[in-house]
Order: C-alpha cells, then sequence, then structure tokens
C-alpha cells in the first residue's frame, strides 16, 4: 500500500503553494514595471515624430519652435526644443536628442532608460 501512494505522488503533476507565490510575485512586478514603461516608450516615439515633422525647416529657432508645438499637441514633457542639437550636413537638417528616465523600483534601486534618437 506504501508504494502505491508513492508512485501516485511521484506522478503529480501542478504548481506548490510557494511557487505560485512566486509567480505571483514575479507577475505583479513584471505588471508594476512595464505599467510605468509604456507611457516612456510612447513618449519617446511621440518625440521621434515630432524631430521628423521638425526637420523641415531650415533654421535652428524654427526647428525648435516647431518641435515645442508638436510637443504641447502630443504631451511630450520630457524634452524641449531648446534640448535638441540640430546640425546641417550639406542641405539636409539633421535633428537629434539624448535623454534618460528613471522608474524607481525599491530603496536605491531604479530603472534607467537612455533614449536616444537623429533623423536621416
Amino acid at each position: 500500500m506504501k508504494t502505491h501512494r508513492i508512485a501516485s505522488r511521484s506522478r503529480q503533476r501542478g504548481l506548490s503553494f510557494f511557487g505560485l507565490i512566486f509567480v505571483g510575485l514575479i507577475a505583479v512586478a513584471a505588471f508594476a514595471i512595464g505599467g510605468q514603461s509604456v507611457p516612456i516608450f510612447l513618449e519617446y516615439s511621440a518625440a521621434k515624430k515630432a524631430i521628423e515633422k521638425a526637420k523641415v525647416e531650415t533654421t535652428v529657432p524654427g526647428v525648435r519652435a516647431a518641435f515645442d508645438r508638436a510637443a504641447a499637441i502630443d504631451d511630450i514633457t520630457s524634452i524641449k526644443g531648446s534640448d535638441l542639437e540640430v546640425t546641417k550636413r550639406g542641405d539636409k537638417v539633421i535633428v537629434s536628442f539624448k535623454y534618460s528616465r528613471e522608474i524607481p523600483l525599491a530603496g536605491p534601486a531604479y530603472l534607467v532608460y537612455r533614449l536616444e534618437a537623429q533623423t536621416n
């Protein structure tokens, strides 16, 4: 009778209570970090589109003003027109930016995103 119980226990599959708690904690942490990361990437995407629109201007103040207008519409708060690097290669205007955003995790730990983009 004992061997039958041991054999049936070895065939059992599933997740233990501690395994379920561990998987739950990992899922909650991923959801919390993901929920804070999505707006950062949406803002980055909007900033990339804004510099693409702004590069059609021919002067540096014009590019920065065009970016500021697009930033006001798309709610871009991490960078301003004054933070843009505007250069010229031949007759093309090249607009680029770099910035970083932090997400506090626990205590002194932060998740840091370093974002940069450049027009062609």
